[in-house]
């Protein structure tokens, strides 16, 4: 996947993570916000994966 691909889908996962958190807390129900909590933590991994892959070709692009 490219770092765009991978930067657009941690996007999605941390939103929707989000939601489920803020569902889960307005709902008092402990499993759905944790859930959220690590579809959130995914997401961000995500976007991590995304930005290391930007770097690595930055790096190349300038050899």
């Amino acid at each position: 996947m490219s770092s765009t691909g991978d930067k657009i889908k941690g996007m999605a996962n941390e939103a929707v993570g989000n939601v489920k958190q803020a569902v889960g807390k307005a709902t008092d129900n402990d499993k759905l916000e944790a859930e959220g909590k690590a579809q959130e933590l995914k997401g961000e991994g995500q976007q991590t994966v995304g930005k290391a892959k930007d770097a690595v070709k930055k790096t190349v692009d300038k050899a």
